[in-house]
């Protein structure tokens, strides 16, 4: 097989974004003793080398591409910067110099590098202007928004939202965060072992996939696409205990009974950055294989996975130019 791969899932810091957002930075700095660190808000990051990295480095970022026989990537703000929980004026200035710096970087790279939008989800008037000019006037292709708003998935306030994504005819990507911009993790037992990695990324992966499901989004907007990062968290594990609750609790929404929450879960899409053959086979086993497109969380502590060039990567080129909207390879 001898395709494109494209790779949905992967990070870039903007050198132009740092201080957008006023008083919440974000800010790339070294200490007295010439370690780097990232601010955001109050909380401060040790040890994060982000310049001179494939994060901020276009050159390394592609030579890096080629390394790995990935020839589309579509890079997207940096989670710990969707400041969805920062006051509505800094995040909307902080996603307006970010989606002009995206753009910048993405006409540099023209059949390289795709771009992801950063929207001011707090205020949803505000991100579906920003959203228009994204897509319609930089030429971004999808919004790129954090799994906790400060309100659920399902609220009525996003349905403008959601007939918005389809009327640009452009996909949503979820991905969850450290901290909303402000400080850590609310919850300090993440602070610990990477637990905000490792455990709390999941977590806020399968909330999101519960409201969607279960809060009738895909019901109320069937041709929205929304995509969600890491396999949808433990989704692939809990999918039966989920089906199950749907034929059994009093709160269950009707047309999740029976298979109805497997139907209604097959409708979104996953990247499939999970870890370990099992994880993958799980995921590609509940959710489909039409509905899966390949990521890898490119430069991340956890980048990597199957070779772009293996066939099950390739396999998943005609979903992801579904979703993106793009041309098919030829």
């Amino acid at each position: 097989m001898t395709g494109r791969t494209i790779d949905i899932h992967a990070h870039v810091v903007l050198e132009a974004a740092f201080g957008a957002a006023g008083r919440f930075g974000p800010e790339l700095a070294d200490d007295d003793q010439g370690v780097p660190f990232f601010r955001i808000g109050s909380w401060v990051m040790p040890r994060m080398p982000y310049r001179g990295s494939l994060f901020m480095d276009a050159g390394k970022r592609l030579a890096e591409m080629d390394r790995w026989g990935i020839d589309l990537q579509l890079v997207s703000p940096n989670p710990l910067t969707l400041f969805h929980g920062i006051p509505a004026a800094e995040a909307i200035h902080f996603c307006q110099v970010h989606n002009d710096a995206m753009a910048e970087l993405v006409r540099a790279h023209p059949g390289r590098l795709l771009g992801g939008a950063a929207l001011p989800m707090q205020d949803v008037d505000a991100a579906m202007t920003e959203l228009e000019r994204a897509v319609g006037s930089l030429g971004l292709s999808a919004p790129y928004i954090g799994t906790d708003l400060g309100y659920e998935l399902d609220d009525a306030r996003l349905d403008d939202f959601y007939r918005a994504l389809v009327g640009l005819d452009v996909p949503l990507f979820l991905h969850p965060a450290h901290t909303g911009g402000d400080g850590p993790p609310a919850d300090h037992r993440l602070g610990r072992f990477d637990l905000s990695l490792l455990l709390g990324y999941a977590y806020d992966e399968t909330i999101a996939v519960a409201a969607l499901v279960l809060g009738g989004v895909l019901q109320r907007h069937p041709d929205v696409d929304i995509c969600i990062s890491h396999g949808g968290g433990a989704i692939a594990f809990l999918a039966e205990r989920f089906e199950f609750a749907c034929r059994t609790r009093p709160w269950a929404p009707e047309f999740t009974r029976g298979d109805g929450f497997l139907a209604e879960l097959r409708k979104l899409w996953f990247d499939s950055h999970v870890d370990g053959e099992a994880a993958l086979e799980s995921l590609v086993r509940t959710v489909g294989h039409d509905r899966l497109v390949f990521g890898t969380n490119f430069g991340g502590w956890d980048s990597g996975g199957r070779h772009a060039r293996d066939r099950f990567v390739q396999s998943l080129t005609p979903n992801a130019e579904r979703l993106l909207r793009i041309a098919p390879s030829t």
